[in-house]
């Protein structure tokens, strides 16, 4: 697969709603292993990373789930490629700052990527469409299994798999969840559900991981121990945790519609005649009326059949993205403009808000 094929097709999980797609967005589970023998990646040196890349990277392109995978050592993808890679998910940002000896590989679905020499000598994952959990980590599961009985893993029998850093010994395994809370923003209750699942020792970040802000209401809510629980306790655990928070998610919206009608009115009818008609918008305030967008149709103002859209455009309107739709290096100005035109172009179609019709049509009547 080329990268292009990368760049033409959104990956399966933007494309469908999984359970509890109307907040869930998406599943992921990611495995770290390392090789018995030689030196992780922090401590390697070129010749190290390189002996370590050539081993991996094959036996990763002959698995059965990679036929027809793109692949590509790091080195030979420009800046903005990487970059296309990390808004996407498919890498993450400290991947794409690797030197030599790293690469990516990813099933055409885009829902399988194995990193090569990031923080780990493997860092792979899945992604699946909603509240998914259990489905992911089958998916990684299989991979894993049939990478170890190619590969040496670094295993302990009293500490588990070997890490480079010390919180994912054990299993490895980070899942995680991405979660749009626009109905807890507004109310905010945001800051008390995070400091609840903080307490109980899970993390909550923002859009692309550890220090990153919660942009377009986009929440990752991850489980932070792996020593000492088997994988489906760690995911069973972080499920129920998840559940939750869709039930305050629920309630949240369904306050703010009975009690605040008003108000969401205005904040759904305002994203929608700026994503239609704006000419200048900017990431942060893309990915904001977006949200709202989304929102708007959960809560019965849009029709269903373009939330798919909507998590395609989230994607879409990100920076590199644009250059490479441009085929240029864009300054700001021209990223802000080029978003709006976009957007416009991609949400031509769309009706205004029914609800707002509705309301239109009842006070024509009236009068």
């Amino acid at each position: 697969m080329q990268f292009k094929t990368i760049l033409k097709n959104p990956a399966e999980w933007m494309l469908s709603s999984g359970p509890h797609g109307e907040i869930v967005i998406s599943s992921r589970v990611r495995l770290a292993r390392n090789l018995r023998d030689i030196s992780f990646p922090g401590w390697a040196v070129e010749e190290d990373r390189m002996e370590i890349l050539n081993r991996v990277k094959p036996a990763v392109e002959n698995l059965t789930e990679m036929n027809g995978a793109f692949s590509s050592d790091l080195s030979n993808l420009t800046a903005v490629k990487k970059q296309i890679l990390v808004e996407r998910h498919l890498i993450s940002r400290e991947q794409a700052a690797k030197a030599a000896g790293s690469a990516a590989i990813m099933n055409r679905k885009q829902t399988l990527c194995v990193m090569v020499n990031e923080e780990d000598h493997l860092r792979m994952q899945s992604i699946k469409a909603g509240l998914s959990l259990s489905d992911a980590y089958k998916m990684i599961d299989e991979v894993d299994t049939k990478l170890e009985s190619t590969l040496d893993y670094a295993f302990d029998n009293q500490y588990g798999y070997l890490t480079a850093c010390p919180t994912n010994l054990g299993t490895g395994m980070r899942a995680s969840a991405m979660l749009h809370l626009p109905g807890l923003v507004l109310s905010e209750q945001i800051n008390k559900v995070i400091n609840a699942v903080n307490k109980i020792g899970l993390a909550v970040r923002g859009l692309y991981g550890e220090g990153t802000e919660a942009l377009g209401n986009l929440f990752q809510v991850s489980n932070q121990h792996t020593l000492g629980e088997q994988e489906n306790e760690i995911i069973a655990r972080l499920e129920k945790v998840i559940r939750q928070i869709i039930e305050h998610e629920e309630n949240a919206r369904e306050k703010l519609y009975n009690e605040k009608q008003t108000i969401l009115d205005d904040k759904i009818g305002r994203s929608y005649a700026i994503l239609r008609y704006g000419h200048i918008i900017s990431t942060k305030e893309a990915l904001d009326l977006l949200s709202m967008l989304r929102a708007g149709v959960d809560l019965g103002y849009f029709s269903e059949d373009i939330r798919a859209l909507i998590d395609v455009l989230f994607m879409e309107i990100q920076p590199a993205h644009l250059q490479v739709f441009a085929d240029r290096k864009l300054g700001a100005e021209e990223r802000d403009s080029l978003r709006a035109e976009i957007m416009r172009d991609r949400l031509k179609s769309l009706p205004e808000p029914s609800k707002f019709s509705s309301n239109k049509s009842n006070e024509q009547s009236s009068e």
